[in-house]
């Protein structure tokens, strides 16, 4: 935009000031192919609309236009408010972003499916006793409930939770994890 259009911006925004409708709508216009060229360069990385930004300016100018000193230049305003308008749309979408997942879901990894033989699992109930044996048995590899331990194993559910953690414990501590 050079000293023309600055120029012919003033003369329409004077007009429109003093109640020329046509004369606003042609600087709305024009204001707005301006925004656009701007919030177009400055938005890189997406996660803002641009028509967004022109919108907003163009309401920020409609409802600001009495600020603009007839005397001064109006591009500067108009640069402005579509940057204080920018950095709004920036700071609303935040630090993200945004990727649709479709694009990279065949570079994504399978998650890895952790199996425990049986071998692994007799190897680590070896060590205990046979009280601890079966209530981590039963607990953790089954899936019984404390209640249902307690009850299958004629013991009370407080003892049950005393083998089960002293169980866990010694396995962890066999394998080098405390």
């Amino acid at each position: 935009m050079g000293g023309k259009d600055e120029t012919e911006l003033a003369r329409l925004m004077r007009a429109a000031t003093a109640g020329n409708e046509n004369a606003y709508a042609e600087f709305l216009q024009r204001a707005a192919a301006i925004v656009r060229g701007f919030a177009r360069r400055k938005i890189v990385q997406g996660g803002v609309d641009p028509e967004d930004v022109v919108q907003e300016t163009l309401l920020a100018i409609h409802l600001k236009r009495h600020t603009w000193r007839q005397d001064a230049p109006i591009l500067p305003w108009i640069y402005a408010i579509a940057r204080y308008k920018l950095v709004d749309a920036f700071r609303r979408r935040g630090r993200h972003i945004e990727v649709a997942i479709e694009d990279f879901a065949e570079m994504l990894a399978e998650p890895e499916q952790d199996t425990v033989s049986e071998r692994d699992i007799s190897r680590a109930l070896d060590g205990l006793s046979a009280g601890q044996r079966s209530v981590v048995s039963s607990i953790s590899v089954d899936g019984n409930s404390i209640g249902e331990t307690a009850t299958k194993l004629g013991m009370s559910e407080t003892a049950v939770r005393v083998a089960l953690h002293r169980g866990l414990s010694a396995i962890a501590k066999r394998f080098g994890r405390t």
